[in-house]
């Protein structure tokens, strides 16, 4: 197990990370501090905003009806629409007004304790970068559009924004318990791939659904993937898809459930329980599930992306 010791009640300083820690290894680059922020957030071109614009017009063709209230009104008050990659200190002052939170650059994907310390703080990393021309659809590490269009937000929303604070207050200890991965699946499962019920029907919250065009229809209309009510130690549990549709989805009843079930679930019985690897495929249906609708598979059966399957 971990030696890290109690993290402090106030998250003033960066964890050290004990060497026993199994986590990604990533190197900083030299001009970065122990923070892994930029010093300045990128110049981007006329092409860069071009691209952010294009991102944005083809998403609003597919999140009314399917992206959660909160996300859209999210979109509203933060006016990302505006034009152009969105500057972040103004950003940072109006969502700081809203919630508490500010966005800061990050080059890249950033250390788990590090990512963990910013969350903790009420700090929202964002790739210092924007995709191009040539990656417009898909890309794997994620940029500007993916950060601030997918997740900011939800960050406007009280409730959703102390669960992300909450969740990096969380981290330190998965990282004492050597359970990051099954953290990381929380983190998947409800901020990146997470459905809403509303009034009039299941909606998205995740930023990895909001920021793609096919993937909001699958995961809220197609007939291939399961979707079940969300249970964190059920989810935590469970393998995820890293670079395809997922084959399931969790579904939350509010955001107050999300928060109650994470705040107040005993983590350290939890990670005492839990085994080093995942227990349940990404695909399946167990008996304690609570099943929205229990999908075909067919997409997946189908051999998914790399096969060209239609994502039905």
């Amino acid at each position: 197990m971990a030696t890290l010791s109690e993290p402090e009640t106030d998250f003033a300083r960066l964890p050290d990370l004990p060497e026993d820690v199994f986590t990604a290894p990533l190197k900083k680059p030299d001009h970065l501090g122990e923070d892994w922020i930029e010093p300045v957030q990128a110049h981007y071109r006329s092409e860069d905003h071009a691209i952010w614009n294009d991102l944005f017009a083809r998403q609003m063709k597919v999140l009314p009806g399917r992206a959660a209230s909160a996300f859209m009104a999210g979109l509203e008050k933060l006016d990302l629409g505006r034009g152009g990659v969105p500057e972040f200190g103004k950003l940072s002052e109006e969502l700081n007004a809203l919630t508490g939170w500010t966005v800061v650059p990050v080059p890249m994907l950033i250390p788990d304790h590090v990512f963990f310390w910013h969350l903790a703080n009420r700090r929202f990393p964002a790739g210092n970068f924007i995709r191009t021309r040539e990656t417009f659809d898909y890309i794997q590490e994620p940029d500007v559009f993916h950060d601030v269009f997918g997740h900011v937000p939800m960050l406007t929303d009280p409730v959703f924004a102390d669960y992300m604070q909450e969740y990096g207050r969380a981290g330190w200890k998965a990282m004492r318990y050597n359970r990051l991965k099954a953290l990381g699946a929380l983190y998947w499962y409800t901020v990146e791939f997470g459905l809403l019920e509303e009034t009039d029907g299941i909606k998205a919250y995740g930023a990895g659904i909001l920021s793609g065009p096919t993937e909001v229809v699958f995961a809220t209309e197609a007939k291939s993937p399961n979707r079940i009510m969300l249970n964190v130690d059920r989810a935590m549990r469970t393998d995820y898809v890293i670079s395809d549709l997922q084959p399931t989805y969790f579904v939350i009843e509010s955001f107050e459930d999300l928060y109650r079930q994470t705040v107040e679930r005993d983590f350290d019985r939890l990670y005492r329980s839990l085994a080093a690897s995942f227990t349940y495929a990404n695909s399946a249906v167990i008996d304690v599930d609570n099943v929205v609708n229990r999908g075909s598979q067919e997409y997946h059966l189908r051999g998914g992306r790399g096969s060209n399957a239609e994502p039905i």
